[in-house]
């Protein structure tokens, strides 16, 4: 069996490579992408897989700019950041989706639904991507409501409202509870928080390393070099400083 994974995320990507290879032996991963370009030219050239892993959000653009650019025959299983609720439409189409950070046992029951609809029946019945592209359209523009988090061998999830602010320490994010103070890896990056995850009525960036949420501000104090210094409901172990150059996109997001 052929697969394509679309992934812009470079760790998230060798991840999924990893877990679908350890999950079936026989399973050939042909490339990894990561742009809606490469995706259609990949196609475009010919080329062909039995299965498809698609991340919604790509570098360049929404995976529904690859429907709109091309026919595409191969079923798709979605990776996806988004609320399962938002997104039940996938199942109607016989694909599935993974919510991230993708779970072993949930990606071997993705690949085993493709092997009994798809390989095992000379003519399938055909994906609706009409339907995906809408379905897509809407999910890529909904808000986050929460969040899978890992904590030691578990993984629980977090609501928004239990967020004081979010981190980055090299390529590991984490969201901190407000109610203790706790840190908990997610798996995206501070740019697809603030850019497309997280409400920008309730969440900020102050600076390249933190996000902060609106709720959980105590007191703003002047900070020398003309910056913001912010204090926290919650304890935090650093200093949350709004960097000089979004200080006053900082203040306008305060007066909303």
């Amino acid at each position: 069996m052929n697969v394509l994974i679309v992934e812009d995320e470079f760790h998230a990507s060798e991840r999924l490579s990893e877990l679908v290879t350890d999950c079936d032996q026989n399973i050939n991963i042909v490339d990894r992408l990561d742009t809606v370009e490469d995706t259609v030219n990949f196609f475009k050239e010919g080329k062909e897989v039995d299965l498809l892993f698609l991340d919604i959000q790509l570098s360049d653009g929404k995976s529904f700019e690859i429907f709109d650019q091309i026919n595409l025959d191969a079923p798709v299983i979605f990776t996806t950041a988004f609320d399962q609720f938002t997104l039940n439409a996938f199942k109607v189409n016989s694909i599935d989706y993974l919510l991230k950070p993708i779970n072993s046992g949930e990606l071997k029951n993705a690949i085993d639904k493709y092997k009994r609809i798809w390989q095992k029946k000379n003519n399938p019945a055909p994906i609706n991507y009409q339907i995906l592209k809408e379905v897509i359209k809407d999910a890529s523009t909904g808000y986050k409501k929460r969040f899978l988090v890992k904590f030691g061998n578990r993984i629980q999830f977090k609501t928004v409202e239990n967020i004081s602010h979010i981190a980055a320490d090299g390529k590991t994010i984490y969201i901190i509870s407000n109610e203790n103070g706790r840190k908990y890896i997610i798996d995206h990056t501070l740019e697809e928080l603030e850019n497309q995850l997280l409400n920008p009525s309730d969440f900020f960036r102050i600076n390249r390393k933190f996000i902060v949420r609106i709720d959980a501000i105590s007191d703003v104090k002047p900070y020398y070099n003309s910056r913001l210094k912010l204090i926290l409901h919650t304890p935090c172990e650093h200093d949350l400083i709004v960097s000089r150059d979004r200080v006053g996109d900082f203040k306008d997001w305060l007066d909303q």
